[in-house]
């Protein structure tokens, strides 16, 4: 996926998404983005934590 994009490519997305949110807000930022991928594919794979949690508790 990020073949594509190359390196220079990359550094220059860090600088900006550092410029844009600044260094106290992209670790807040970075969470956030990977608990919605997580949600996401969980979703995707069909995967539900209320199917799981009915099941643990029976």
């Amino acid at each position: 996926m990020f073949s594509s994009i190359g390196l220079p490519g990359l550094i220059v997305i860090l600088v900006v998404a550092l410029l844009l949110f600044g260094p106290k807000k992209l670790p807040e930022l970075g969470r956030a983005t990977g608990q919605t991928l997580k949600m996401f594919r969980d979703a995707v794979s069909g995967k539900d934590d209320s199917k799981e949690k009915k099941e643990d508790k029976s």
